[in-house]
Parts: structure tokens; C-alpha cells; sequence
């Protein structure tokens, strides 16, 4: 059993960095990110394990194993939030990948694999648009010429936001994985839905990972004052937008049975005048499923929905894809080993998909990987209220660390007699 005591003081010292009246805001490359990490590391370094921070930003913290010649066996999760979030999303996992290498180092557990904690950089979209820049550089699915697009809300480009932490744009391509690779990606999270809270487990082992596709979208009608324009007249950027909102409702709800969900999540309007006819609309637009197939159906409805209202209502609208991702299946033996874990401690566990998106996804294309969830109180996530008991991550952590030994392999070792006398 880890020592949850520990765990919580930890936990509770990192939600200071980013704390505010409206909840937790640590946005990737900010000055609050790199205070937590600052302190990750030090936590890394005093628990004896090397570490290094790469040029995108990740932390990587190494813990040898006997034998040198062997993959190592990662896991971890991020320490970035969204503008006003929770203290869970991301945190928990990080810092459960720590308490576990703690209680090894209490337990004198050695293993044959070495064993990698992983604090992701940039895992959330809410500075650039864009998830995972982190673990998808790392993984070598991502490279400079796609980055370089990159942006904030105040129009930062990512280059010179980099800088500003240290790191060099242009060698960011050397935080791709070097060799040998991993033997297996393990990430713990809080489920960020409302499933086992509803069916009273204490695990979700996930199946697979939903992935999104994501959009910018610039409706350009004309701007005119609204006492004196006519109402079929009008060329109303804003109820172009709305109709392009309503259609991806609409088709959503006929993909329901594959999980697929469509949001409009950002909206800014031009002029913004209570007596002005908006004139531009700027959108963005997250549609995503564990099915391609159906989460393409969607993405034509709103292709569809676009050209329909060029001809009816005379709407110019530039769609910009930011990101197209595949939905991702977790390994069967992973798999497999979180269940078996969960059975033989007791553990009430669902199977179950992630409609959220992790860095687990992108792990999965360097070797096999996992994820297990911890309820969400509520099912409530990016949200000051978001909210998972202690005793629940708890459990959680137990089942971790046991398929970390899985993976890793625990080799029995005399422990010196004046060790466990001091």
C-alpha cells in the first residue's frame, strides 16, 4: 500500500502553483507551469532518480532497473491545466507515477526494466488550440512545420513563447524518443465523466481513446445597423454560426450510439454591439469519437451545413482544420493486466472507453500502453469543482503500482540488516 499521507501533501503543495479565486490556471510554457515543474523535479531528484527536461518541455524522470540492456516501462501524465480549472486532470496521474516510485524506494524494490515517470508539456489545447504537443513530439508524431503555426488567444506564436521558457524552437524535434523504447505506457487519471461514479466502481480500465477533430471557422456576413436592415436583408454573421452549431447538435445525436459528441466551444463576435448586425463570427469547433467512421459523418455534416449557407444565406466561411486525430485502441495484454490486478485486489472495475483525449494516445504508437480512471465526483472536470476522494485515488494507485511491477518485473533482493535496523 502506498503512503497515501504523503501522496495527499504532495498533491496539495503543487495545487498552489496556479491556485486562484476561480480555480486552477497553469497554461503550458507559463510562468505557474514552470514553478510546478521546478518542483516536480526536485520531488524527481529527492526520490534519486535522473532526470532530464527535453526540448519540448517534458520532464523525464529515470529510475534504473538491473538490467541496463532492457525498455524501460513509463508512466505518468501531465501538470498543465486549462484557464480556471480543477486540481485533479493531469496532477493526479503525475503524481501517483512518484508515490509509487516512492514506495518502491520505502519497500527496497528493485526491478529488472527501469521504470520512467512522464510530466507531459502542453497536454491541454487551451493555450494553442492544440493538445498533447508534449507526448506527440516525443512519440514523433508531430514536427516542427506543424507547430510552427501555432498561436495563443493574445496571437503569442509558440516560438517566442518557447524562448521565453528556455527552450529552442528549432531543436525541438530532439525530444523524440531515443532508443531502446519503452516496454509500456501505464497512466492513471480521473475519469472526467460521470460513468463510475453512476455504476459504483472504484476503477475504469479504458478500452480506447476517443480523438478529436478540430476546427476554426470564420463566418463573414455584413455588418449593418440593426433598427434599419430589413430582416431578410440581413447577411448576420452570428446566426450563420448558430446554424452551424445546431446542425453538429443535430449530428451528434444520430452518432450517440458510438459515443460522438460535437461542441462549439469558443465564440467571439465582430462589431459586438447590442445594435449592430454581427458581421464576423469566429468559431472554434471540437468534434470527436472512438469511431472514425462515424466521427467522419459528422465532419460532413458540417462541410454540408457550410455550403448550404453560402447559397441560402449568402455567408462567406473559411474552415480552418486545426487537428485531425484517430481514435486509438489501448492494448489487449494491458488490458488484460489492469483486470487482473483489479480482481485479485477486489477492485469494482468497469471497461470502458475515454471520450476525453490523453498523452496515453500517442504512447500507443511507441509500444503498448494503458490507462485505468478514478471517479470524477459528478462527472465534473475543467472545472473549479472538479473533485475525486482521496481513499478512491487511493485504490487507484494500488492498482498502478502493481502492473507497474507487472511490466517492470521485481526481483527479490536481500535487504542489508543494518538498512532495515536504521
Amino acid at each position: 500500500m502506498v503512503n497515501i499521507k504523503r501522496f495527499k501533501q504532495t498533491f496539495d503543495h503543487v495545487n498552489e502553483y496556479g491556485k486562484t479565486d476561480k480555480g486552477m490556471t497553469r497554461l503550458a510554457y507559463s510562468e505557474e507551469e514552470k514553478g510546478v515543474t521546478d518542483y516536480f523535479i526536485s520531488c524527481c531528484r529527492e526520490a534519486d532518480l535522473s532526470v532530464t527536461f527535453d526540448a519540448a518541455g517534458n520532464v523525464i524522470a529515470r529510475r534504473p532497473g538491473l538490467d541496463p540492456e532492457l525498455s524501460a516501462v513509463g508512466l505518468g501524465s501531465h501538470l498543465d491545466t486549462v484557464i480556471e480549472g480543477g486540481k485533479y486532470d493531469g496532477v493526479t496521474g503525475t503524481l501517483a507515477a512518484l508515490e509509487i516510485i516512492r514506495d518502491l524506494n520505502d519497500k527496497h524494490i528493485q526491478t529488472r526494466h527501469p521504470i520512467v515517470i512522464f510530466a507531459f508539456a502542453c497536454e491541454e489545447s487551451a493555450r494553442f488550440g492544440f493538445s498533447q504537443i508534449g507526448s506527440k513530439i516525443f512519440a514523433g508524431l508531430i514536427g516542427k512545420k506543424e507547430l510552427a503555426r501555432l498561436t495563443d488567444k493574445e496571437g503569442k506564436d509558440i516560438r517566442s513563447i518557447l524562448n521565453e521558457r528556455g527552450l529552442d524552437f528549432d531543436r525541438i524535434e530532439e525530444a523524440r524518443c531515443p532508443a531502446p523504447k519503452l516496454s509500456a505506457f501505464l497512466e492513471l487519471h480521473i475519469e472526467q465523466g460521470p460513468m463510475l461514479e453512476s455504476y459504483n466502481k472504484d476503477v475504469g480500465v479504458v478500452t480506447g481513446i476517443a480523438a478529436p477533430t478540430r476546427f476554426s471557422i470564420c463566418v463573414k456576413g455584413h455588418a449593418a445597423h440593426s433598427g434599419s436592415t430589413p430582416m431578410n436583408q440581413r447577411q448576420d454573421a452570428l446566426i450563420g454560426a448558430a446554424e452551424i452549431a445546431l446542425e453538429l447538435e443535430k449530428a451528434a445525436r444520430r452518432e450517440m450510439e458510438h459515443g460522438t459528441v460535437a461542441t462549439v466551444g469558443d465564440i467571439e463576435i465582430e462589431p459586438g454591439a447590442m445594435n449592430v448586425i454581427p458581421g464576423e463570427t469566429q468559431l472554434k469547433v471540437d468534434i470527436r469519437s472512438i469511431s472514425r467512421s462515424s466521427k467522419d459523418r459528422v465532419v460532413r455534416t458540417l462541410y454540408d451545413t457550410v455550403d448550404r449557407l453560402y447559397q441560402t444565406r449568402h455567408l462567406k466561411i473559411e474552415t480552418t482544420m486545426l487537428s485531425d486525430e484517430t481514435p486509438v485502441r489501448m492494448n489487449p495484454k494491458v488490458i488484460d493486466s489492469f483486470e487482473n490486478i483489479c480482481e485479485k485486489q477486489g477492485i469494482n472495475y468497469l471497461t470502458m472507453p475515454s471520450g476525453a483525449g490523453h498523452d496515453t494516445m500517442n504512447m500507443a504508437a511507441l509500444c503498448p500502453a494503458g490507462m485505468i480512471f478514478v471517479p470524477s465526483v459528478g462527472g465534473i472536470s475543467h472545472h473549479p469543482d472538479e473533485h475525486t476522494a482521496i481513499p478512491q485515488i487511493e485504490k487507484g494507485i494500488n492498482v498502478l503500482e502493481q502492473a507497474v511491477l507487472h511490466w517492470a518485473e521485481p526481483v527479490d533482493i536481500p535487504v542489508p540488516r543494518e538498512q532495515i535496523i536504521r
